[in-house]
C-alpha cells in the first residue's frame, strides 16, 4: 500500500480520483491548490503525486518544482485536461514521472501509480 497526494482544485476531481486510488488499497492525501500540495507533501512524505496542473495559489508546474527541490527522488505524476501537450512535456522535462489525461478511468490511474510506485 502507498500514500498517494493528490492535488486538484475542483473537489469533485479530487473525490474521484481519491475513491479510485482508495479501491486500488492506497492511502489518501488531499490538496485543493499547489501551495497546500507542497505543504502536505512536506508533511505526509508520500510515495506517489497526482498533481493537477492548472489550479490556484500556484499551478502544478510551479509545485513540482517545489516538491523536486524539497525531495528530488519524489514520485510525480502530472494530471492535465486535453490540449496541454506543451506544458506537459516541460514537466516531465522538470522531472515528473507520467502523465494522466483527464477525463481518466481507473485502468489509467492504476497503470500511472504502477509506473510511480511498483
Amino acid at each position: 500500500m502507498a500514500k498517494v497526494l493528490i492535488a486538484d482544485d475542483a473537489a469533485f476531481m479530487r473525490m474521484k480520483s481519491a475513491n479510485l486510488v482508495k479501491e486500488l488499497g492506497h492511502e489518501v492525501v488531499e490538496a485543493a491548490d499547489g501551495a497546500e500540495a507542497v505543504a502536505m507533501y512536506k508533511q505526509h512524505h508520500p510515495d506517489a503525486v497526482l498533481l493537477d496542473i492548472t489550479m490556484p495559489v500556484m499551478d502544478g508546474m510551479e509545485a513540482l518544482k517545489e516538491i523536486l527541490a524539497a525531495d528530488p527522488n519524489a514520485k510525480v505524476a502530472m494530471v492535465t485536461a486535453m490540449g496541454q501537450q506543451q506544458i506537459i512535456m516541460e514537466a516531465i522535462k522538470t522531472g515528473a514521472k507520467d502523465f494522466v489525461v483527464k477525463p481518466f478511468d481507473a485502468d489509467r490511474i492504476q497503470s500511472a501509480l504502477w509506473k510511480l510506485v511498483g
